[in-house]
């Protein structure tokens, strides 16, 4: 539920996008923490915008998670969680960590560590019942473990789908070419993307195997792994659902020669990417199957090792600090510390490629090193992670206009239909301060004659002599410093009463309405009666609530003055109006 949510909002912002790959925000890096030990990845508790949880591989059989306060960027003192007792070293350790959607409810969450030297596993943990801030290490429970003959090659990427199932991603076993074949064996758990229910357990006997099989995984009807949802993978390092489309990037480790970016759609499993009998597009001649056979799926982007050696997947920018880049995946290589990005249309066209090293470098001494991760807050925001031990945020170069606080930039609320631009300042209306008056009648400038409604010839309608009864303004509309008053004049001296709309009637022309017209429509408001003298009134007074308390919200609001006529003016001790008055609030 919680990602069909952010989906909405996400699609919102995402309409700025369309047209805009040429023209993007300049963008640079910020560090927001130092002093980590070997951090390989970053990640949220969903809906948390505070906090961001940072992955420590760990040395000498112990790793740790810390928080990062995104505040104020620093990091707590005690760490989240500390795992002692697993194999760490080269590419062992504590490799990936994923938040359960319903955290809030349940504080469930789960990590992928090493936990001998020959085996990998999953397991879950709870949130401490007395703070938020530690973890329960006594909750520990293992939901799966994969036997592993080799050091490297360990994957170790979990993350929760907008299905609400685990998805975890395993290397082939390591060594160097598959020497077991476990890429293209759907009997073994090694070299694929594995997909499990956490919710529930269809091995109550088995005290190794804590989770359910989803009914649509390819083999849960058997001939295969059942928990297997894509296989023929080397060492996904790194993967990244799309938060708006449910799209899988994969950053797939290559041999030799070649680095790849591979895609899954959104909900289609089943799909073979073709290791160990191809490396990126290149057939490598070693056996398990067909090179460019129909049924594989060759990756979207490649690279050369003359570029680098060891891809790091990234992330599907989807903030709203920078929402041009929308859309635009962001990955890098961890030996040469490049880092690219591109748009995907899903369809096998890539666009807007760039290369960004440059431009995300770090202002000043500091410097992007060794990439291991990226990732995102709950806000969407982008982080990449450098192994020794830095944590940087992709931000502006320039910091966004955000004139309505509401955290996201002006021109992202624009582009999101939000806020509007009336005037196409790229400001948004409810930033900008204006008070119009409106519903003049013809303007011909005659004197208001009895049974006037406004057609030409008769002059202001909304009056009691030829001058005209008006409402006019003094102060500021904000709510944060409310200061506006309304001022009728031209009155008779009768009782009169204020009235808030939110509309302008009939587009402005106002509808007739006693002897005059109606000017404010909409939601409808009694402000407060006032009893003229020499035809004037204002409200309100130091005994009234301020306007900004009734209005409670910026927008544009619309106010009138409706009045008894003055018993010699058509029918004696009817009303009038004057003319309105639209008055467009602001924080």
């Amino acid at each position: 539920m919680l990602f069909k949510k952010l989906s909405l909002m996400l699609a919102s912002v995402a309409a700025l996008c369309v047209g805009s790959a040429e023209a993007q925000t300049p963008i640079t890096t910020t560090r927001v923490a130092a002093g980590l030990s070997s951090p390989v990845g970053v990640t949220h508790v969903p809906g948390d915008t505070a906090r961001l949880f940072i992955i420590e591989q760990g040395s000498a059989g112990t790793a740790r998670i810390k928080i990062l306060n995104l505040a104020t960027n620093t990091v707590n003192a005690t760490p989240f969680l500390t795992i002692s007792g697993i194999s760490t070293g080269g590419e062992r350790g504590l490799l990936g960590l994923a938040f359960h959607p319903n955290y809030a409810q349940n504080g469930k969450f789960y990590v992928y560590v090493s936990s001998t030297a020959s085996a990998n596993a999953v397991r879950s943990y709870t949130v401490s019942a007395a703070d938020p801030n530690l973890a329960d290490a006594a909750s520990v429970q293992t939901l799966l473990t994969m036997a592993d003959p080799f050091s490297n090659h360990n994957g170790g990427w979990i993350g929760f789908g907008p299905d609400g199932f685990l998805y975890i991603a395993t290397g082939d076993g390591g060594s160097a070419n598959d020497p077991n074949g476990a890429g293209q064996n759907n009997n073994q758990l090694l070299g694929k993307m594995l997909r499990i229910n956490v919710n529930v357990d269809d091995f109550p006997a088995d005290a190794a195997r804590n989770y359910g099989i989803p009914a649509g995984n390819p083999f849960a009807a058997g001939g295969g792994s059942a928990e297997i949802w894509l296989t023929g993978l080397r060492n996904p390092w790194r993967n990244d659902f799309d938060n708006l489309t449910g799209d899988l990037y994969i950053g797939d480790v290559g041999q030799n020669a070649v680095e790849e970016i591979s895609f899954a759609p959104a909900g289609v499993g089943g799909l073979n990417y073709g290791w160990r009998c191809m490396e990126g597009t290149s057939c490598t001649g070693l056996t398990g199957c067909t090179c460019n056979a129909p049924t594989l799926r060759l990756p979207i982007q490649t690279y050369s090792h003359s570029l680098g050696c060891s891809v790091t997947g990234g992330v599907i920018y989807r903030g709203t600090d920078i929402c041009d880049l929308s859309g635009t995946y962001f990955y890098g290589d961890y030996c040469t510390s490049r880092i690219w990005s591109f748009r995907y249309s899903g369809s096998g066209a890539i666009t807007n490629f760039q290369d960004r090293t440059t431009q995300l470098d770090p202002v000043g001494t500091v410097a992007i090193n060794s990439p291991t991760s990226f990732g995102e807050d709950a806000r969407g925001e982008m982080y990449i992670v450098d192994f020794g031990g830095e944590i940087f945020k992709v931000v502006p170069a320039t910091a966004p206009a955000d004139c309505n606080g509401n955290g996201i930039g002006d021109l992202c609320d624009i582009g999101a239909g939000t806020s509007q631009d009336s005037n196409g300042d790229s400001v948004p209306d409810e930033c900008q301060t204006t008070v119009t008056a409106y519903c003049f009648g013809d303007g011909s400038g005659t004197a208001c004659p009895c049974g006037n409604v406004g057609a030409v010839g008769n002059g202001c309608p909304n009056s009691v002599n030829a001058q005209g009864a008006r409402l006019a303004t003094t102060g500021v509309p904000s709510l944060a410093s409310d200061t506006l008053t309304l001022v009728g004049s031209g009155m008779a001296n009768s009782s009169a009463l204020y009235f808030q709309g939110t509309t302008r009637a009939n587009g402005g022309l106002g509808t007739t309405f006693g002897d005059g017209l109606r000017c404010a429509a909409g939601s409808v408001v009694r402000l407060g009666t006032r009893t003229n003298s020499v035809g004037g009134s204002s409200f309100p007074s130091i005994f009234d609530l301020p306007l900004g308390f009734v209005v409670g919200t910026p927008g544009t609001r619309t106010y009138q003055v409706w009045y008894r006529n003055a018993a010699v003016f058509c029918n004696a001790e009817t009303f009038n109006l004057t003319n309105g008055v639209e008055v467009v609030w602001v924080p």
